[in-house]
């Protein structure tokens, strides 16, 4: 009998190396290396390579007949809104998120819902599990066929047999091949379970939806490869300490990477967010020092957010910098901007920014709003009732152009608000057709001489 060969793979990035290492030199992480079986591969013959090399031949672009392929709805319009209006057959969707974030829940909820039939395929969980999750969803499980099972063959089989209008797999890092010889979760396993998938939906034209576990840092577990096989990248986020969480697509071969979905925990799973900007903003009745707000956007999609900041005297010496939701090295940023060109003395005050409903947003029209938020703080005086800021500030004090001005604008009506500070725009903008006063910008100082006076 031969003797095996071995190699040593990262699970975190898939780079290989022929003894075991402490620590990948590609990704940089400890203890990632684990020994493979290397599988020989089949030989062949000269004229068997020859034969399949001539299995297709190259055409014209203008010569492929489009078949434009009809979506299929998943009766949620947030999720189908991330997906680009639904699921395309045949489609692979790799759906990633945080453990105890509502991954499983989604999914079942979007299961119970789909018009066709479901078969749901978990390693992880029991059949009385998912039994206990339904029942407490609520969720039409008439359509919906469940298989605990680990084996990728045994899925397809199944699946081959039932036809189902969906598959899910719950999650691909518990699937195995006999193919491979290895245990679940490995690079090869996951490499090789994803192919199978792949190709199952593409015979068949059957949607399929992979969950995946992620890493510490927030990327997806397993080789890069298997970003590269799917259709679909979807990121589920969110903080287990509030209710929100928002659908983001990373990768999509059938629709935009722009758009976000919003979804609200509660005791019956995932209720969708049609209108943010409600959501996200505290009706106070009275005014609050610190507290402004920010006509943000996610991809193409508008909303209020509420910017909250507090400022007070450093006791320990040295100023505290911390922040939730916003990037803590722009506030410095900001802060130095104030400091240096308006002549707010804030080094020695401690400063703390949170972005209410524990949404992370990294639009750079924010920053007007922060900068507002923090000098009602320092001067501790509330904002006039009714304002919004929209503009990102550069490191000399403008206020630079912002995208999708129009969208922002008329968020900002919509919701009654009485005037908002946008920076000066190109022509095309048109005032007159918002019901809502804009003051255009070109320097922090007319803000501020126009917010506190």
């Amino acid at each position: 009998m031969p003797k095996l060969k071995t190699t040593y793979v990262c699970s975190n990035c898939g780079a290989s190396s022929a003894k075991w290492i402490g620590r990948c030199p590609s990704c940089g992480e400890w203890n990632t290396y684990n020994e493979e079986v290397l599988q020989p591969e089949p030989t062949r013959s000269a004229s068997a390579v020859g034969r399949s090399a001539m299995g297709s031949a190259p055409i014209l672009i203008k010569d492929i007949v489009e078949n434009r392929q009809q979506r299929s709805s998943t009766q949620s319009s947030e999720f189908d809104r991330v997906l680009g209006g639904g699921l395309v057959p045949g489609v692979v969707v790799l759906f990633g998120g945080e453990p105890g974030i509502g991954k499983s829940t989604l999914l079942l909820q979007v299961a119970g819902k789909f018009k066709g039939t479901v078969l749901y395929a978990s390693g992880e969980e029991s059949a009385e599990q998912i039994k206990m999750r339904a029942t407490r969803l609520k969720v039409n499980d008439e359509k919906i066929y469940f298989l605990a099972e680990i084996s990728c063959e045994n899925i397809i089989a199944q699946a081959r047999n039932l036809k189902p209008d969906l598959l899910i797999v719950d999650s691909i890092q518990t699937l195995r091949t006999e193919y491979i010889d290895s245990s679940s979760g490995t690079v090869s396993q996951i490499r090789e379970s994803a192919s199978l998938l792949q190709q199952y939906a593409k015979e068949t034209a059957t949607p399929v939806i992979i969950v995946g576990h992620i890493t510490k840092d927030g990327s997806l577990a397993g080789p890069k490869v298997l970003e590269h096989v799917v259709d679909t990248v979807l990121q589920f986020e969110g903080d287990n300490h509030f209710f929100y969480r928002i659908l983001r697509a990373h990768k999509n071969r059938f629709g935009s990477t722009s758009e976000i979905g919003i979804f609200e925990m509660g005791e019956e799973g995932l209720a969708e967010v049609p209108n943010p900007s409600e959501f996200l903003l505290s009706n106070h009745r009275d005014q609050y020092s610190g507290i402004s707000t920010a006509a943000t956007l996610e991809g193409v999609r508008p909303f209020m957010v509420e910017v909250q900041a507090l400022v007070s005297s450093a006791v320990y010496g040295t100023p505290q910098r911390s922040s939730t939701g916003f990037d803590t090295r722009r506030l410095n940023m900001l802060l130095a901007v104030l400091e240096k060109k308006v002549g707010f003395k804030l080094a020695t005050k401690d400063v703390f920014l949170n972005l209410a409903g524990g949404l992370k947003v990294v639009d750079p029209a924010l920053d007007l709003a922060v900068i507002s938020a923090i000098l009602s703080s320092d001067i501790d005086r509330p904002l006039r009732q009714g304002d919004c800021f929209a503009g990102e500030v550069g490191l000399s004090g403008e206020i630079r152009p912002t995208a999708r001005i129009e969208q922002r604008i008329a968020e900002a009506a919509k919701l009654g608000y009485k005037r908002i500070f946008v920076p000066n725009q190109p022509k095309g903008l048109q005032p007159d057709k918002y019901k809502i006063e804009i003051l255009f910008v070109d320097r922090l100082e007319q803000v501020i001489s126009q917010t506190f006076k």
